[in-house]
């Protein structure tokens, strides 16, 4: 007689045929989720737990439904052109557990002919409970680059293995590219160099280093916020992975072309063939909210939303807008003009950097915002922490033009021929510094945390509110101080600032062992492809503490850099 499932031996083989390992999602009081992906559905999949592996939980198994590869994807076999891949999500709800006790887990999937595949085993908790002293990885911009794998394999070998994970956006490259999640052949796909199993060879001064990242996610719940990367633009079977990205078409604009022809789009008016239609030929982040469990808010789901960590209260905002080259030539879709040959073709204008969710003050999230900030949860929290992923202070090259709507200028002839169109940016309605900085001002908040540029800097204004930028982690384009420039339209009307935080605020020099320049001079900043920053924030201690590794030197300790408190 087969023995019962809770009775399963525990030296099962451990199998590769996971496409990730389990990972940790969406903590409450007593309750944790795990979720962990297979290239088939599986005849079950379940968790297995306990202090001896005795509870069984049943998973909910789901298909992602846009995930694709590409003649672009790192993957072996290719692909010669962009086709669907099968990737299958099993999510498992553990309750019944008690706060700061952690118990082993690992989880099965048995194959259509029976054989098992089994994780190894890590080990999961809920909520903790309030007082409890907990250290939370801040890091975003991981995007494959060279040294993420490193980064993260030094934040386990320093720190250990940490309690949760605040990720300020841009988790990969191409959302669609299931490869960049799970399996690149680069080794530094998304999953692995957070799980430690990683195999990413850096080379720096002739020498070779593999590394693995760090066993991270496996142990603690992941909190991420929506980067420009995490949003795909048109839909499309025929064109590739890189183009769709880079293709995001404001909703306005697809809804007015839907309009003109919604007689035979839909002619039986259905609005969620209409909704489906505007979304395939605007911009979706469909893949992002189908492979991540996250807190949700009532009016933007876990596209925004608000968690109680510990003594945290975080507060995650989609703050960010597409990317487009700061180049006013014709071979680029620019931020601040349109191409020559798409004048007459607005279909193909990129409208700028036009922002993918609103949040000025007649905005949903803002509205969202301002109660949250109200509640109880927030009001009590000892850490009150904001995250996203554009810049409100930064010396990096991303906060260039100021974030807010594009205003458009229409140069055309009396017959109506479009002889130019170009965008303009007023710094003075920067939505983040006009509507939203005097909020936090106002509340108290301590610290707010993004990324988006690729360097470390860090700023505090009068009011005591910590701006941290901490995203140095696989590779930087530059800080702009001084005699560097960031590139600058000429010819335009507003403001463009060419060096230093556009919005006045001056960086803060590291406390402890700041960089120097060629003139021995202290960096208020790392900017750096051959040293990888990741920061700390220690509850238990009321600090955040920053750390560089120099990849250069592989052999060499990992270095505090600079500390600063979120208490009085």
């Amino acid at each position: 007689m087969e023995p019962p499932k809770s009775l399963r031996p525990k030296n099962i083989m451990v199998a590769t045929e996971l496409l990730s390992d389990p990972f940790l999602q969406l903590p409450t009081p007593n309750s944790v989720r795990v979720v962990w992906f297979t290239e088939f559905p599986g005849r079950e999949n379940c968790v297995v737990y306990g202090d001896n592996l005795e509870e069984e939980v049943r998973a909910v198994t789901s298909k992602l439904t846009r995930v694709r590869e590409d003649q672009n994807s790192k993957i072996t076999p290719s692909y010669a052109e962009t086709a669907y891949r099968e990737v299958w999500r099993h999510e498992a709800e553990i309750t019944g557990l008690k706060r700061d006790r952690r118990l082993p887990y690992r989880v099965i999937s048995t194959r259509e002919t029976g054989e098992e595949i089994s994780s190894q085993i890590f080990s999961l908790a809920p909520t903790p409970s309030g007082g409890k002293p907990l250290k939370i990885l801040l890091t975003s911009d991981h995007q494959l680059m060279p040294m993420t794998a490193a980064n993260l394999q030094k934040v386990e070998e320093a720190i250990g293995k940490v309690d949760a994970v605040f990720m300020a956006g841009d988790l990969i490259n191409i959302a669609d590219r299931a490869s960049e999640w799970f399996d690149s052949d680069g080794g530094n796909a998304f999953f692995p160099v957070l799980q430690g199993r990683g195999s990413y060879t850096l080379k720096k001064k002739g020498i070779e280093t593999v590394y693995k990242g760090g066993e991270l996610i496996q142990h603690a719940p992941l909190f991420t916020a929506i980067g420009n990367h995490e949003v795909m633009g048109r839909f499309s079977l025929q064109t590739g992975l890189n183009e769709q990205f880079g293709d995001a078409y404001p909703q306005i604009k697809a809804e007015e072309i839907y309009q003109k022809s919604s007689a035979e789009i839909n002619p039986r008016n259905d609005p969620q063939l209409k909704a489906a239609w505007i979304k395939a030929n605007s911009f979706n982040t469909d893949t992002y909210e189908e492979i991540f469990t996250l807190p949700q808010s009532d009016s933007g789901g876990e596209k925004y939303y608000a968690v109680t960590f510990g003594d945290i209260r975080l507060v995650v905002l989609y703050i960010t807008n597409i990317w487009r080259s700061p180049s006013i030539k014709d071979e680029q879709i620019s931020r601040y003009r349109e191409r020559s040959p798409d004048l007459d073709t607005p279909e193909k204008w990129g409208y700028g950097q036009h922002i993918f969710e609103p949040i000025t003050p007649d905005s949903k999230q803002y509205k969202w915002l301002v109660q949250e900030l109200q509640t109880p949860e927030f009001q009590a929290a000892k850490y009150k922490i904001v995250m996203f992923h554009h810049p409100p202070h930064t010396l990096g090259d991303n906060i260039v033009p100021a974030y807010t709507n594009p205003r458009q200028t229409i140069i055309a002839t009396l017959e109506g021929e479009v002889k130019s169109v170009r965008y303009e940016y007023p710094l003075n309605d920067d939505y983040i510094i006009r509507y939203l900085e005097p909020l936090f001002n106002e509340v108290g908040v301590q610290l707010v945390y993004y990324g988006h540029s690729h360097l470390w800097n860090r700023f505090q204004n009068k009011q005591g509110v910590n701006f941290l930028e901490s995203s140095n982690v696989g590779n930087s384009y530059g800080a702009f101080l001084g005699s560097k420039k960031r590139p600058i339209p000429k010819g335009y009307q507003e403001t463009y600032i060419a060096d230093g935080d556009p919005n006045g605020l001056e960086p803060i020099m590291p406390t402890i062992s700041p960089l120097k320049d060629e003139n021995n001079n202290d960096l208020p900043y790392v900017s750096s492809n051959d040293i990888s920053i990741f920061s700390i924030l220690d509850t238990g201690r009321g600090k955040v503490s920053s750390y560089r590794f120099d990849t250069t030197q592989s052999n060499s300790d990992v270095i505090k850099f600079d500390e600063f408190s979120l208490l009085p």
